[in-house]
């Protein structure tokens, strides 16, 4: 299910997937990451809860033994997690950059804004929800702030409710 702000956006890939779970949107950054976490749960986690597993059977008795019910336990988890990473990957799109319009605001701009109230400068990258990290200066769409900047120009002030009040920026620059 597409939100608002990229309904009719023509700079994402489009692959079709049998699957009806949610499309989220990634950079080829994010994607990497999940496909390293994927591998690393698979190759690394899997193996080691095996392990834990079979020693725990070799206790004997696994009618009350509380060590191979917990590393049961774990496998399930760990294999729902897999898999739910798994769905996850299948239903991924990258954001395509290259067909981005560079004179509005939109997913993936860095932008620099001045708030009119303080004075204060920040920079922010828009980025999906997944990739939000507020110490690297990047702010998911779906945020007050980037909700209230997408589609602005430079030289455009807006007001933003924030959960301090309502803001006023001014957009300084958009760049990627």
């Amino acid at each position: 299910m597409e939100g608002p702000l990229l309904k009719g956006l023509s700079f994402f890939s489009n692959t079709n997937t049998s699957s009806m779970s949610e499309v989220k949107y990634y950079t080829k950054e994010g994607l990497k990451k999940l496909k390293e976490e994927l591998e690393h749960l698979e190759s690394v986690q899997r193996p080691d809860i095996s392990k834990q597993i079979a020693e725990a059977r070799d206790k004997g008795d696994l009618s009350e033994n509380a060590e191979y019910d917990a590393a049961k336990n774990a496998q399930g988890m760990l294999e729902l997690q897999i898999s739910k990473l798994q769905e996850e990957i299948r239903n991924a799109r990258i954001i395509d950059e290259s067909k981005m319009d560079t004179s509005k605001i939109l997913i993936l701009s860095v932008v620099k804004i001045k708030n009119l109230k303080n004075n204060a400068l920040m920079t922010y990258t828009l980025v999906p929800e997944s990739e939000a990290d507020l110490k690297s200066g990047k702010i998911s769409v779906s945020s007050p702030i980037a909700k209230g900047l997408l589609g602005k120009k430079v030289g455009d002030t807006v007001d933003i409710l924030v959960p301090a009040g309502k803001v006023t920026f001014e957009v300084l620059e958009i760049s990627r």
